[in-house]
């Protein structure tokens, strides 16, 4: 009977195994098809475009928005809990005023000087970054726990993709969608409750990809939170490893105030 129960274990276990090992592959591919080892040890981004907002799928703020991205070096045993990004976000045609988000907390800076922002947009920020399809695979991947299932293959808004489930150790998943054939990545979804713990549901498409020296980048982001459209990024240009000015992602003080535009976009 033992012997039995054993067979059984074993049998059953196969099959997870099975989709844990095609469900890395399919991760892997992903990688490698955003430029492997060039994509992984980007240290920067630039991204200049347009961004828009949205409240009950109407369009509310427009802006030219210039996103400076640079990555900071955790131990991989915090990669589920601490960022390892600094993000500059420019907002104005000249940039008029901008958010910083650092791991210990936000601010907005205008003419006036610097604003901490509220606790819960940076717990959102904080989330909404860790649960980034792009951001777990160039940082989460060596994280303790972290398990890449396959689920299986679907044809969703006429495109036919490949569907993985990427759990951590803290059972927060993250479902993927990659194309069977280019192996980018097209789609992501993930859950999330508020304080009320009302239920909600966030899907990023990812489309128009070019390639940046080396690495393969998708110029156009939409984002939708419960079936309403919350976000969208049109980006007119990308660049990688630039020599960027380090006060763009320092902690504001009393005398920080809003930076010229395009004063530190230079080639590494």
């Amino acid at each position: 009977m033992k012997r039995f129960f054993a067979l059984c274990l074993i049998a059953a276990a196969a099959p997870a195994q099975d989709a844990q090992l095609k469900g890395r592959q399919i991760v892997d591919d992903a990688v490698k098809a955003l430029g492997g080892e060039k994509f992984l040890t980007v240290q920067n981004r630039i991204e200049t475009g347009r961004a828009y907002s949205f409240a009950f799928d109407q369009l509310s703020g427009l802006s030219i928005a210039r996103f400076y991205t640079r990555y900071v070096p955790i131990d991989a045993s915090k990669s589920g809990i601490e960022l390892a990004q600094q993000e500059h976000q420019g907002l104005g045609k000249d940039e008029g005023f901008f958010r910083v988000f650092r791991e210990e907390g936000a601010w907005e800076v205008t003419y006036r000087g610097p604003t901490e922002l509220e606790k819960e947009q940076v717990a959102r920020y904080h989330d909404s970054t860790l649960h980034n399809l792009f951001y777990i695979l160039r940082n989460r991947l060596k994280e303790p726990g972290m398990v890449f299932e396959y689920r299986g293959s679907d044809v969703i808004e006429n495109t036919p993709m490949s569907i993985v489930d990427i759990i951590d150790a803290k059972n927060r998943v993250v479902t993927a969608y990659f194309h069977p054939t280019t192996k980018l990545p097209l789609r992501q979804k993930w859950e999330w409750r508020d304080e009320t713990r009302e239920r909600f549901e966030e899907v990023t498409r990812y489309s128009r990809y070019r390639a940046v020296d080396g690495i393969q980048w998708p110029f156009q982001t939409n984002r939708e939170r419960n079936g309403k459209k919350i976000y969208e990024m049109f980006s007119d240009s990308v660049v990688i490893n630039q020599m960027i000015d380090e006060k763009r992602f320092a902690k504001p003080d009393a005398t920080t105030r809003p930076i010229k535009t395009a004063t530190d976009t230079k080639k590494r």
